[in-house]
């Protein structure tokens, strides 16, 4: 089993892997550890990584870079139509409203998804894992921001499908780094001590996160987080970028910013300049040969300069460091140490404000560029059971309150409840009580709009169905499970009725209660109590285990014994209660339909392996006109490696109706001849009723297995793999031949003649009423006209 971690940067990527002697940060096919996330499309093949960055200022409308913050969201975005004035390609809105890139791709306009974009970028980086490996890579942790909203985390899990990847968890970027950080260390405090607190700091090219995490021995727990996603380095870059246009439009007489190009390599060299500017204080040049209209431009800049450009940037930094403090309830000398991550944080003025606000020095042990892969290729190896990890537990946080509301029985009223506080521990789980009669909807939104750097609060709505009045004429108990996932996607997971079921006498509603006394937090309107993972505790503490296993009560399932629980034991003596499974509707926010989620899977493979054949067709028309066999043999078997498998699906797909087919005819032969044979039909009076049950049970099964096979292989699509392969068709044709056939088919017996009419029938010694008298004569004359077809089976 791989275990990979991957950091899906703004601007560039990293991918860690883990191997025996440890965790490593590999790299692509150009020995660089960076892999550029951007892509260029050509006429006839496409580019990713290190080859589409060269392609930028040349293929300029074709070359996509920067598509992070587009995940999830519509077209009509605030954001998206701020990032779309930046953008040198051309956005499109899709048929569902979502925000897609146009391209000329293969000779024709083409538009295609973020999801599809971001997936060709995943694609990528699973191929040069696959290399470094020399193994397939299909398990995987993604890093994302903290600040996604569920419907951004959604698009990246569908990104990953569609690059072939199965993502074991999206991982937030500082509790990655937190793991990264806390994992090795071994001067941890123990569990009964104060845990030391580490801020963690991540400035990348586009946002801007911090965290202040709680370390004991082998345990990792988020207390608070806190976000810019709209200060980064690429906002000191166009400072610097504005800063040049201004002085060009006056010493030179041109206007950059009407120029694609020329703005693209202004903004290249003005990110050199910059990281030139955090090691050198004095005047630096900046000079650009034939930039445009045939110019050669040139300035310099020092940093004195750039921070005072930068000043309204520079004093961003310190707001999101004092709110993360107060939500966190710490003062400065509760903190143990600063660690800062991100390229952003190595300009010396984003250092001195941290400083400055904490007044203590901040530590860079980690690898600022590396640390969100490495930490979340540790989560990947803690998740796998092919590994064996130092037991660490990671308890995250929700980082935006979700509020669920519904509609009550009085007046056409609503109800509404807060499910899950900022800063609640996650992942996590909760029991909702509902009390209802009929079908329900449940609506789930962010709570403060404000907070969210989104502009729409729906999460979606969720139908519980199947509701009906209990036999006695009362409401329905409605058991309602609502979950932040690993991923930190809220849903509701699953919902029940509890039925009452009296065993004795009539007893009253009482007995039959099986939740937490009434609660501050009780809901009168509906009776709603929310049950937590902590039993019936309305308390969250910083003891929570991810993913708490409870029981529809709201109890853990290993706790010791409690009032509640006798209680439940005293009800399930007087009654019986019955817990029903109801199905769940959902409606989710900027959801992606499975058809189109398919259809870009299959627009990955297809388009992978067309540009394969493109490039060794035109490999083959130049170096590899004259090269040593095994390189023609090597060539072939990676494009075997990828062709052989769609070729299977094809071959699979073609001939997999025919054994169906067949398999479903021998079927229904056998069924015929147990249906005559049950119907007492003389032709099969003779077969053992014993061993005819045991091919009606073997016909059952073998239904059973042909609807479930048929049943699971029409919900896949072209692309997937095949839940039942033909070889298993015919194998199970072949088993039920071998069975039944010697049952179903055996032959009638030669029907002897009776003894007692063969000892008084002196006068006739020979075959009666036409049959062969097997006692007299055992052996007739191979040419006897005497001798009938009753002896043999005819077979419909």
């Amino acid at each position: 089993m791989s275990v990979v971690g991957i950091d899906l940067g703004f601007l560039n990527c990293y991918i860690a892997v883990a191997r025996s002697g440890g965790i490593e940060t590999i790299a692509n096919e150009y020995s660089d550890r960076c892999t550029p996330a951007c892509i260029s499309l050509g006429s006839r093949t496409r580019a990713i990584g290190n080859a589409a960055k060269s392609q930028i200022v040349t293929n300029v409308r074709n070359t996509i870079h920067g598509f992070k913050k587009l995940h999830g969201r519509s077209f009509d975005d605030p954001i998206v139509q701020t990032e779309r004035i930046r953008l040198p390609y051309e956005l499109q809105k899709m048929p569902n409203g979502s925000t897609g890139v146009k391209v000329r791709y293969l000779e024709e306009e083409r538009p295609f998804a973020i999801e599809q974009v971001t997936g060709m970028l995943l694609a990528k980086l699973k191929e040069t894992s696959e290399n470094a490996l020399k193994k397939p890579v299909a398990d995987c942790v993604i890093s994302i921001p903290s600040f996604f909203t569920d419907a951004e985390r959604r698009s990246v899990m569908a990104a990953a499908q569609v690059a072939g990847l199965n993502c074991l968890r999206l991982m937030n970027e500082t509790t990655a780094v937190a793991l990264a950080y806390g994992i090795y260390k071994q001067d941890l405090p123990s569990l009964d001590e104060k845990p030391r607190n580490v801020v963690f700091i991540d400035m990348g090219h586009s946002a801007y996160q911090v965290s202040v995490c709680a370390f004991n021995k082998g345990k990792l727990k988020v207390l608070a987080t806190t976000f810019d996603p709209y200060l980064g380095g690429r906002n000191f870059d166009e400072a610097l970028v504005d800063y040049f246009c201004d002085e060009f439009k006056t010493k030179y007489k041109i206007n950059v910013k009407e120029n694609s190009r020329a703005l693209l390599r202004l903004y290249q060299e003005c990110e050199k300049l910059k990281k030139l500017m955090s090691a050198n204080a004095s005047d630096l040049p900046l000079n650009i040969e034939c930039f445009m209209n045939d110019l050669d431009v040139s300035s310099k800049m020092n940093r004195a300069q750039f921070e005072q450009l930068c000043a309204s940037l520079l004093a961003r930094v310190e707001p999101p460091l004092k709110s993360v403090m107060d939500q966190a309830n710490l003062q400065r000398e509760d903190i143990n140490s600063i660690e800062i991550v991100g390229g952003a944080t190595r300009i010396p003025a984003v250092k001195e404000q941290v400083t400055r606000f904490f007044l203590k020095d901040i530590s860079t042990t980690l690898n600022a560029d590396e640390a969100v892969a490495r930490g979340c290729a540790l989560q990947c190896a803690i998740l796998s059971p092919a590994f064996k990890v130092r037991e660490f537990s990671i308890t995250d946080l929700v980082p935006y309150s979700v509020t669920l509301r519904w509609k009550t029985s009085f007046e056409e009223g609503t109800g509404e409840c807060e499910v899950f506080s900022k800063n609640h521990p996650a992942p996590f789980s909760k029991v909702i009580t509902f009390h209802k009669k009929e079908p329900f909807e449940l609506e789930a939104f962010y709570t403060n709009l404000h907070e969210v750097p989104y502009p729409d609060p729906r999460i979606g709505n969720f139908t519980i169905q199947n509701v009906f009045p209990q036999s006695d004429g009362d409401s329905s108990k409605v058991k309602v499970k609502v979950r932040i996932n690993i991923h930190g996607i809220f849903s509701v997971a699953s919902a029940s009725v509890i039925e009452k079921q009296n065993l004795e006498g009539d007893h009253n509603d009482a007995a039959m209660e099986t939740e937490a006394p009434k609660s501050e937090g009780k809901e009168d309107v509906d009776k709603m109590q929310v049950d937590q993972e902590e039993g019936g505790h309305q308390k969250c503490h910083a003891e929570h285990t991810p993913e708490e296993e409870i029981d529809h009560t709201g109890a853990k399932a290993k706790a010791p014994p409690s009032d509640k629980q006798d209680r439940i034991n005293q009800t399930i003596k007087k009654g019986k209660i019955k817990s029903i499974d109801l199905p769940i509707q959902s409606s989710l926010y900027r959801q992606l339909t499975q058809d189109l989620l398919n259809s870009y899977i299959e627009n990955e493979d297809m388009n992978k392996l067309s540009a394969m054949l493109e490039d060794t067709e035109n490999w083959l028309y130049e170096e590899g006109e004259d090269q040593p066999k095994q390189v023609y043999v090597d060539r072939l078997q990676e494009l075997k490696k990828y062709g052989q498998p769609i070729q299977m699906k094809y071959v699979e797909h073609e001939e997999r109706p025919k054994a169906l087919n067949d398999l479903g005819k021998k079927i229904q032969l056998v069924l015929k001849v147990i249906e005559a044979h049950r119907n007492k039909d003389e032709r099969y009076d003779h077969l053992d009723p014993a061993e005819m049950e045991r091919v009606e049970k073997y016909i059952s099964d073998s239904m059973n297995w042909l609807n479930s096979k048929m049943n699971a292989q029409n919900k896949l699509s072209l692309t997937q793999d095949p839940v039942v392969k033909v070889s298993e068709i015919v194998t199970k044709s072949k088993e039920l031949d071998n069975f039944c056939n010697p049952i179903v088919y055996k032959p009638k017996p030669k029907v002897e003649a009776p003894e007692d009419k063969a000892k008084t029938g002196s006068e006739h010694n020979g075959p009666m009423d036409g049959q062969s008298g097997s006692e007299t004569s055992p052996d007739p004359p191979k040419g006897s006209s005497q001798h009938t077809d009753s002896g043999e089976m005819e077979v419909d």
